[in-house]
């Protein structure tokens, strides 16, 4: 007789806190629970009170439950997703919720666009076109000219800027007019 009284108190326990078959709903509110009457209970588990906690923290209770109650059953699930997915975005962003990460997204991906946007005309440039000549080989620059020389008085002011020029030497041209012009090839 003592094992059955031991055991129909702590049943008596659970039935009299429901807490076995409390959903996060009725747990977070600390009422009653009936899982055939609570219209929270399949869309808000035991297993997971913070879904719920921020639902309630940003729709409340009493608007969950219309919305929920409004809707047909099948679609109650996605709504309460949404509801769970839009409270947790609210709850870490106060001001923009989901929004302000559909914006952050957005402008990662323009951002990720103009990037390949800009590689691919990179690319098109340094990529030859089919069919078109290769490009001219490149010229070596002839080398510098000699410095100049400069008078500077005690002021630091420029007084006179002169080059050495040996009347002797003539300026040669950079490039032999025939290969610049490329007169053979025509």
């Amino acid at each position: 007789m003592s094992s059955g009284v031991g055991s129909g108190s702590s049943n008596n326990t659970e039935v009299e806190l429901g807490s076995s078959r409390r959903c996060a709903a009725c747990k977070y509110l600390r009422r009653r629970c009936d899982p055939g009457g609570c219209v929270l209970a399949p869309y808000f588990p035991a297993s997971r009170p913070r879904r719920y906690a921020d639902v309630h923290a940003v729709f409340g209770t009493s608007n969950v439950t219309r919305l929920l109650q409004g809707l047909p059953v099948q679609e109650r699930g996605r709504a309460a997703d949404a509801m769970a997915a839009e409270a947790q975005w609210r709850v870490r962003d106060p001001v923009y919720g989901s929004a302000g990460i559909i914006d952050r997204l957005q402008q990662q991906i323009s951002a990720a666009q103009r990037d390949l946007a800009t590689t691919r005309a990179e690319l098109a440039m340094a990529r030859p076109v089919a069919g078109a000549q290769p490009p001219p080989p490149l010229m070596t620059l002839p080398p510098p000219p000699p410095p100049a020389s400069v008078h500077v008085c005690n002021a630091g002011h420029l007084l006179a800027v002169q080059a050495p020029r040996d009347e002797a030497e003539e300026e040669e041209p950079l490039m032999d007019p025939d290969v610049f012009l490329d007169l053979d090839d025509l």
